[in-house]
């Protein structure tokens, strides 16, 4: 499939099963300079609070994501989408499926970090309304390399968000 551009690929999400992962540890070695092993997969999956899922266009693998469900938030600790089906919608489908897992009671935002030097990542969450909201210095064991903590907040019912009044006026 060549790289597909200005239209949506219709994918199935489902939650990621064993079988699924060598097309899953493809993309990743296909997306990553340091990409997550097999063992650091399984590791992350059988914790109790990790999820992850998958996005399937006929019958192969599109993309994945690996989330921690925390009591407030949601963490987005890994996400890529198959080289050959990037700006298709993919990914943009995946963040949703995760949106639509936030609540107006407990859990009300998703936090994610993004390489410094991942200007495609950094843009790509920016324009579904994620904000970059600390620098995290020297934030990878693997690199020196700095990361910024990326942050998206449901919100209020009506489109409301809560404003802290006493501190707007005190600035």
């Amino acid at each position: 499939m060549s790289q597909v551009s200005q239209q949506t690929l219709p994918v199935h999400i489902r939650w990621m099963i064993r079988r699924d992962m060598q097309e899953v540890l493809d993309i990743e070695s296909l997306s990553f300079e340091y990409a997550w092993s097999e063992e650091e997969f399984v590791k992350c999956l059988r914790e109790r609070n990790c999820i992850g899922m998958v996005a399937e266009h006929d019958d192969r693998i599109a993309g994945y994501m690996i989330y921690e469900i925390l009591n407030t938030r949601l963490h987005l600790l890994n996400l890529a989408v198959a080289p050959s089906m990037r700006r298709a919608g993919v990914g943009r489908q995946m963040i949703g499926k995760l949106v639509s897992k936030l609540t107006h009671r407990r859990r009300r935002q998703i936090l994610l970090e993004v390489r410094e030097t991942n200007l495609g990542a950094q843009k790509f969450f920016r324009n579904l309304d994620f904000k970059a909201i600390s620098l995290l210095r020297d934030f990878y064991e693997d690199t020196t390399e700095d990361a910024y903590l990326m942050q998206f907040k449901q919100q209020e019912p009506g489109g409301f968000s809560p404003v802290n009044r006493i501190a707007r006026l005190a600035s």
